[in-house]
């Protein structure tokens, strides 16, 4: 069983992760008795921490305001996923390299030896999944703009740039003026970040990859809309106009899908594009290693498939159909 003082900044911790805890709540997350909590709350209180006790059926303990945690109050599970975010944070954010190294050399310096060895424990390398995609890094300037355009509920002004980061300028047939947008919410998905916002030029909702976007400043402030969809993660994900790009695959093919463009977005693996054609049909354009491994992939969506490119890609799902009705017909 941990000590009473171990014990008593557990419960330190736990208050300061969340508004209000119950009674036996707290019991059980530190497999101690109701009695037991009551007496390291007492000893929280006589080291001055404020600790209040909340009355009523959804009552229970939290701590009052004015309090400071002590520094670096971290237990076993919030050192390591620390270390994991550290760690993978250069990947999806440009020049953040060094300081997160001097960030997790700054940690591990002030934590307890168990502590430090854990996190030591778990130097990642960064690999790549055959199916993700993630985009190029994100400049900080960019993702401090959006960001705080985000937080305070600002009109953010930006260019959207072209797919391998470029701006076109004008008299380009590409060229678009700046954007004006009223940013919500910013989400990662399958190693991207995308910003979901309301678009003030054409009136509609849009998600933005962030690293395509070159933030100018801000201006007034705005009042939340209702977002579309069930949530943003369900907008992001149906989303097929999200600004997504064909990733390098030995293999490149494409099919008309009788399947609306928000359900086949949500499942395509990334680095695929998918394009709106009706209410009830998209293209879907994707990649593999083989011919054969993207007719498998459109096989997945279990629907009809039509209008195939290129050739190569028509010859390979012959080629499987051939394969899948003789199996068929010896085990029948």
């Amino acid at each position: 069983m941990a000590s009473t003082s171990h014990r008593a900044l557990q419960v330190l911790s736990l208050l300061g992760s969340r508004r209000t805890w119950r009674l036996r709540d707290l019991s059980a997350r530190l497999a101690v008795s109701e009695r037991t909590v009551r007496r390291d709350l007492d000893t929280l209180r006589d080291l001055g921490y404020p600790v209040v006790t909340v009355r009523g059926p959804d009552g229970g303990y939290r701590l009052g305001t004015g309090h400071a945690l002590p520094p670096l109050l971290f237990d076993h599970d919030q050192a390591l996923a620390i270390a994991i975010a550290l760690q993978t944070a250069p990947s999806s954010v440009f020049g953040l390299q060094d300081d997160t190294a001097r960030a997790l050399a700054t940690l591990q310096q002030a934590m307890p030896d168990t502590l430090r060895a854990a996190m030591e424990s778990l130097r990642l390398t960064s690999l790549r999944n055959y199916w993700e995609f993630p985009a190029p890094p994100i400049d900080t300037a960019t993702l401090t703009t959006v960001g705080h355009s985000v937080r305070l509920r600002r009109v953010l002004v930006t260019e959207v740039l072209r797919p391998d980061g470029t701006r076109a300028a004008p008299g380009e047939a590409d060229f678009a003026a700046a954007r004006r947008l009223e940013p919500h919410h910013l989400v990662v998905w399958a190693g991207r970040w995308y910003l979901v916002a309301y678009d003030l030029d054409d009136q509609h909702w849009r998600v933005h990859r962030v690293d395509r976007l070159h933030p100018r400043h801000t201006t007034r402030a705005f009042a939340p809309r209702r977002l579309p969809g069930e949530d943003v993660a369900h907008f992001v994900m149906s989303s097929h106009d999200r600004g997504d790009t064909p990733a390098a695959w030995q293999c490149t093919g494409s099919a008309r899908l009788d399947l609306p463009a928000h359900v086949v977005a949500r499942w395509a693996p990334g680095g695929s594009v998918v394009e709106h054609l009706d209410a009830g049909h998209c293209r879907l354009t994707l990649g593999a290693w083989s011919w054969a491994g993207i007719a498998g992939i459109l096989a997945t969506f279990d629907t009809d498939l039509s209008d195939l490119h290129p050739p190569e890609l028509v010859q390979a799902c012959r080629r499987l159909a051939r394969r899948y009705a003789v199996n068929a017909v010896q085990d029948s």
